[in-house]
């Protein structure tokens, strides 16, 4: 068995990359399958998982648009009840921020909106491979010339003004926890969530070095007595589980792993629900080893977003 310590990554350097490229690095965590990814698998991969309605993969990617038109255009999107979009009012529009399965979800919902028809057609020359089909299966109406919708880049959405860049800038970030720390975090509702799967992975194979990795409980120091007795729990659960994969699948067999196991989640949501984390998640009365985590990611997040 391998025991580690545990850690974060912020996803940064995935908010220049394309949208399927985004997609792709977050699904894969999923099944561990990252050594699968090349220069060309990424819209394979995405159109698959469309294809197939994993729609969690989809949520871990957003686009934001600038839409000019007229406020009664504004009011009817608004009467659609768009769930899980950011959306605010400007003077002579909105503000949209959306990730590809609440857009999806939302044309699929509102055929008939014509700015929600406009704005499925802008997205099918931005990423077709996910949009493309539904042209296919569904009436299209003309495009209102009146109403005129503009992707707006990353430094674009970086200055705004600062109530809507907390709203509309969502960040990444892949823990490398416990399966404890992770049963709390998918509590913030507003989030998305990608998780490494005990279900599909077989921590027999060669890709995990043929064995089960732990995160060091904080709780008791290397050299103590409780810790010895922590480690035999775990090597008993790793041996246990390795019987069982003899005749059972992953799925059944994960069934004996305990809290302690090693997990990735990707945790992807705006500014303002990781204020709200932090508010939650490094107070004196949140558990503590996910204090241990959330203060040093708190502090990156500050230096690179300006957020408290």
């Amino acid at each position: 068995m391998k025991i580690i310590e545990p850690f974060f990554h912020i996803q940064d350097e995935l908010d220049s990359a394309s949208v399927a490229v985004r997609l792709e690095a977050c699904g894969r965590v999923c099944y561990k399958s990252e050594d699968k990814i090349t220069e060309d698998s990424a819209i394979p991969f995405v159109s698959k998982i469309a294809a197939h309605g994993h729609n969690s993969v989809l949520e871990m990617a957003v686009l934001t648009f600038r839409v000019t038109c007229d406020p009664r255009q504004t009011e009817d999107l608004l009467d659609c009840q768009p769930k899980f979009l950011v959306i605010d009012k400007l003077p002579d529009g909105m503000l949209l921020t959306g990730s590809m399965r609440a857009l999806k979800e939302l044309y699929l919902q509102h055929p008939k909106n014509q700015l929600v028809n406009d704005l499925l057609l802008v997205l099918v020359g931005i990423v077709p491979y996910i949009f493309e089909k539904i042209i296919d299966r569904h009436k299209i109406l003309a495009r209102d010339s009146s109403i005129v919708i503009t992707k707006m880049g990353l430094l674009e959405i970086d200055q705004l003004p600062v109530e809507l860049r907390l709203r509309h800038r969502f960040v990444g970030v892949k823990f490398i926890v416990n399966r404890a720390v992770t049963h709390e975090l998918v509590r913030h509702r507003p989030c998305s969530f990608l998780q490494e799967s005990q279900r599909y992975c077989r921590y027999s194979e060669d890709k995990f070095d043929n064995q089960v990795t732990f995160i060091k409980p904080m709780f008791f120091k290397e050299e103590s007595e409780e810790f010895q007795v922590w480690k035999k729990a775990m090597e008993q659960a790793e041996a246990t589980y390795f019987k069982l994969l003899e005749t059972v699948t992953p799925q059944a067999a994960r069934t004996v792993l305990p809290n302690s196991c090693k997990t990735e989640i990707i945790v992807f949501c705006n500014l303002i629900e990781w204020q709200h984390i932090f508010a939650l998640r490094t107070s004196s009365a949140a558990e503590p080893s996910m204090r241990e985590i959330m203060i040093p990611l708190q502090k990156e997040m500050q230096k690179k977003y300006m957020i408290c």
